[in-house]
């Protein structure tokens, strides 16, 4: 509680004994219009507008920190709780943060790279990235491929068969293509890089039809730049459909950092794999 209060104190720019004895009211049950109408004296003044944001930013960091002990518990219960993790997740400030260093450990759904993982293609999805063999590729890939090896019943259900050398090849690369996806630290900077140069793109779902949406119909503003309340208004709109909502990303940029982080040169295997299997 103390971290909690120490930070609305340094956000909100008031007294330490002003957030403790507002959150007491809180905790009594005393709503935010209350407090500020009849507890004056207790907060030391704080105005309407400070109190709802105390109330607000109090609920978050309580959901922030309440999350952060369900995903340490959830991810040591794995048996994958490492010191990094553990002090990753200590130093997020926001629920994102915190989900996105959780993404790799939680139960997903079927996607192409759990159908891959289920064909046995981890190994071979672990020698391409790690880019040190010489051999080709193709020939890598031959030992993965398993319909002579399983039995006839399995080898009618798709999601165990690995045919020929491209789908080896390809759900390796599906493979890494999730773990990218999954990673915290390209997920922040993907999240940076789309702050400072990307676009909130807005059009009309139907043109011609009269809202309170309409200078949003065909609009389009930098997000590092675009107020608080324009947002609001946006989501609004898309909620109550009539707007359709886009983020313009800078794909090039990132692209290129996510590149340059994992390709370790460019020896024969790696032009190999990039020109024959990266689409």
């Amino acid at each position: 509680m103390n971290k909690i209060i120490k930070t609305i104190s340094e956000e909100l720019n008031i007294k330490e004994s002003q957030v403790e004895a507002t959150i007491k009211l809180i905790d009594e049950g005393n709503t935010i219009p209350f407090i500020a109408r009849y507890r004056k004296e207790v907060t030391g003044g704080l105005s309407d507008e400070i109190l709802r944001d105390l109330g607000e930013r109090l609920s978050y960091l309580r959901n922030l920190e309440q999350r952060k002990e369900e995903v340490v518990k959830s991810i040591d219960e794995q048996g994958k709780l490492t010191d990094e993790i553990l002090q990753s997740i200590a130093i997020s400030k926001t629920l994102a943060e915190v989900e996105d260093i959780y993404r790799p450990y939680k139960q997903k759904k079927k996607t192409r790279a759990t159908v891959a993982k289920a064909k046995g293609l981890e190994p071979l999805a672990k020698i391409i990235i790690e880019q040190k063999e010489t051999k080709p590729i193709e020939d890598i890939a031959k030992e993965y491929i398993n319909i002579e090896k399983l039995s006839e019943e399995d080898k009618k259900n798709k999601d165990k068969v690995v045919e020929k050398i491209e789908d080896a090849i390809q759900g390796a690369l599906d493979i890494i293509a999730e773990d990218i996806s999954d990673n915290a630290k390209y997920r922040k900077e993907i999240k940076r890089q789309c702050y400072r140069e990307g676009l909130i793109q807005t059009k009309a779902t139907k043109e011609d039809e009269k809202s309170n949406y309409e200078m949003y119909y065909d609009y389009s503003e930098a997000i590092k730049y675009i107020p608080s309340h324009r947002i609001l208004a946006i989501n609004r709109g898309e909620k109550e459909e009539f707007l359709k909502v886009k983020i313009e990303k800078p794909e090039e940029k990132i692209l290129k950092y996510i590149e340059k982080d994992i390709l370790k040169g460019e020896n024969q295997f790696t032009r190999n794999v990039k020109s024959n299997y990266f689409r």
